[in-house]
């Protein structure tokens, strides 16, 4: 029997409120295991705290899978959460409906221009958004942004769909939503609120400025270690309800969200669900990037060419082990001081969330959009770490794992496929064996940030390290990395 009702959990697993009492104020754009297990969790939470009409309705941008899972399930789906101290697991009430808007994006559109909704709500990923992150404005090369440029009253993409939907909401006079981007961006709601703003210049410089003046793009960071479910997941979500359940998930027990308070039309009781409300998102945004992402992004591509599947087997591995805590020290060196926050505990902490036997974290996923995520992973941290003195050797070797990845050398692995928006570009720039020839393209790439191609003892440094990983095993290569 599929979940469809609370009737069917036992008491103890149901949300501690009624859905039903609840209308939706959020609209969600990118439904998705990250989205279910934060955002989605945490407005639960709130929701149990509070009152309020800040139920979600969930929409998938492309594929139907996700509202396939969950709109016969009435939103429903379970929650296990898994950490050192046990595993708790709950029946999550917060999403409403879910549907998917690739194909036709009137009722995603509809929805969000409705006069209940009060937040539209984003996690993309970076590569879908169509930024021009140095301009602060939309790539209208990004083939979303120019389809949705053609054709802008009938968008696909995510930022022809909240301009679309804002341009509604401004015709019937109603106040605009606050948008509010929850992906793994450096200054996130800046960076949005300039590609939107930009977007609707193009098309009507009116509604441009009305955006501009009028809607509120609060900055985020977010954080909770969430894989893909298995179906290992799914048989444990019904053997814990009683009933099948596919849109259970699973993810760590810990999370963490960062929030710039800036909700003109009000929001949920997130603060008493355990998120942290400040005006200073910023600080706490690189922190982020630069130590779980970038560490991530490094044991991903290290650790996929060593043999190791899931981050936990990473971790179980010294040499390797050793390598990911030199980066996360290193990391922590480049971060200006944050009031209240400890960077040797924080870097204790994720070390010991890589290590939770119980997350099976892909590698291979992790090391998906490397040019996306690279720049503000890793090379944002070069120009800080120059200006402190400190060594970035951390630095070249994530950045010559990534380059050994691009270049689809299968040496010391089965062949693999690359997954990356640019990966055209990419495999003509690295798909040989010549390090230097590879090195000497890679830094002039539009997303390295100029200050770093100039840097001729960076890129040197990367071009040894990566003639070693081009024809040694990786594992040769770790092992002499961490005895040095």
């Amino acid at each position: 029997m599929r979940l469809t009702s609370l009737d069917q959990v036992p008491e103890a697993l149901r949300p501690r409120y009624d859905p039903q009492a609840h209308g939706v104020g959020i609209v969600h754009l990118g439904l998705g295991a990250f989205h279910k297990a934060h955002q989605a969790a945490l407005t639960d939470l709130a929701l149990a705290a509070g009152s309020g009409d800040w139920r979600i309705l969930g929409v998938s941008l492309r594929s139907p899978k996700a509202s396939d899972e969950l709109h016969p399930q009435n939103g429903l789906f379970t929650l296990i959460a898994k950490g050192a101290e046990g595993t708790e697991a709950r029946v999550v009430g917060a999403i409403a409906d879910a549907i998917c808007s690739a194909g036709n994006p009137e009722p995603a559109l509809a929805a969000m221009a409705a006069e209940g909704t009060r937040i539209v709500s984003l996690t993309v990923t970076e590569k879908a958004y169509g930024l021009d992150r140095a301009a602060h404005g939309c790539d209208p090369a990004h083939p979303a942004v120019a389809a949705d440029l053609v054709s802008p009253a009938a968008p696909q993409g995510v930022l022809g769909l909240l301009t679309e939907a804002l341009r509604r909401r401004r015709d019937a006079g109603l106040a605009p939503f606050t948008v509010l981007c929850c992906d793994n961006l450096p200054e996130n709601g800046v960076l949005l609120r300039g590609a939107v703003v930009d977007f609707a210049r193009r098309i009507d410089p009116a509604l441009s400025e009305w955006i501009a003046a009028g809607v509120a793009f609060p900055s985020t960071m977010v954080d909770r270690i969430t894989p893909a479910a298995t179906p290992a997941t799914l048989a444990e979500a019904q053997a814990l309800i009683g009933c099948e359940d596919l849109g259970a998930i699973e993810t760590e027990s810990f999370f963490q969200w960062v929030i710039e308070d800036n909700f003109p039309q009000g929001r949920p009781a997130w603060d008493k669900a355990g998120a942290i409300f400040t005006d200073n998102v910023t600080a706490f945004e690189m922190m982020k990037l630069r130590m779980l992402n970038g560490s991530h992004s490094m044991l991903a591509y290290v650790g996929f060419h060593a043999g190791c599947p899931y981050v936990r087997d990473v971790m179980a591995a010294k040499p390797l082990a050793k390598l990911v805590r030199r980066h996360l020290v290193t990391a922590a060196a480049t971060l200006p001081e944050i009031p209240g926050i400890d960077t040797v505990a924080y870097a204790d902490a994720l070390a010991r969330r890589f290590e939770n036997p119980e997350i099976a974290h892909e590698t291979f996923q992790i090391a998906m959009d490397g040019s996306e995520k690279m720049p503000q992973r890793i090379f944002s941290a070069v120009a800080d770490a120059r200006a402190r003195g400190l060594d970035c050797r951390a630095f070249t070797f994530a950045t010559a794992a990534w380059a050994r990845h691009i270049s689809g050398a299968t040496h010391d692995c089965a062949p693999y496929e690359l997954r990356d928006p640019r990966t055209a570009e990419l495999t003509a720039m690295a798909g040989g064996r010549d390090a230097e020839e590879i090195v000497a393209a890679l830094r002039d790439a539009a997303f390295v940030p100029a200050e770093l191609r100039a840097d001729e003892a960076y890129w040197d440094e990367v071009t040894g390290l990566l003639a070693e990983m081009l024809f040694e095993p990786m594992r040769d290569v770790i092992a002499r990395e961490a005895a040095a």
